[in-house]
């Protein structure tokens, strides 16, 4: 039987676990597909800084370990974006995506919205794979704005993926 999965908000101890999954799987699911401009501003210092930054709006799946729980996963939410959601390697194929893709919709959806968005980067299929699995559509290319440190911002080629958040009716 897999481990229970808990999400809970994340507190600044959480930072550099989330930092550390962030730079990992962000690495596996971006190079290669974008500028690599945007992949010399992504240091692993980058992620941790910017997980320390995000905690007020991260929620983390933590599983039982080693005498304490581990964060097995994490997800960023800002209004209707489902911005981030990795999951650590060891953790990956579990139902720790699903979990944080369902807490980040309900999140989403608590806020006010009828329906939530993410940006895959196009060459991501695994991901893209993944949220077609789980209910959300490709509405198409979009050029996500991306942050790089003294420049603004970099377009950065992606895949809008959306999903309404109102129940079908019966």
């Amino acid at each position: 039987m897999p481990p229970p999965i808990r999400l809970r908000p994340a507190v600044p101890g959480d930072a550099e676990a989330v930092g550390h999954i962030w730079r990992d799987g962000w690495r596996d699911g971006h190079l290669g597909h974008v500028p690599a401009e945007l992949v010399a501003v992504r240091t692993p210092e980058s992620f941790l800084t910017r997980s320390a930054d995000r905690v007020a709006d991260t929620v983390v799946a933590v599983v039982p370990g080693d005498g304490a729980e581990e964060v097995a996963g994490f997800v960023m939410t800002a209004d209707d974006e489902v911005e981030q959601v990795y999951v650590a390697a060891a953790h990956r194929g579990t139902a720790v995506a699903a979990a944080l893709l369902a807490g980040a919709e309900r999140a989403v959806a608590d806020a006010g919205h009828a329906e939530a968005w993410l940006a895959v980067v196009a060459g991501n299929t695994r991901a893209r794979r993944f949220y077609e699995r789980n209910g959300w559509s490709d509405a198409g290319p979009l050029d996500y704005a991306a942050e790089v440190p003294g420049r603004g911002t970099l377009p950065v080629p992606t895949h809008r993926y959306t999903k309404s958040l109102t129940p079908e009716p019966p």
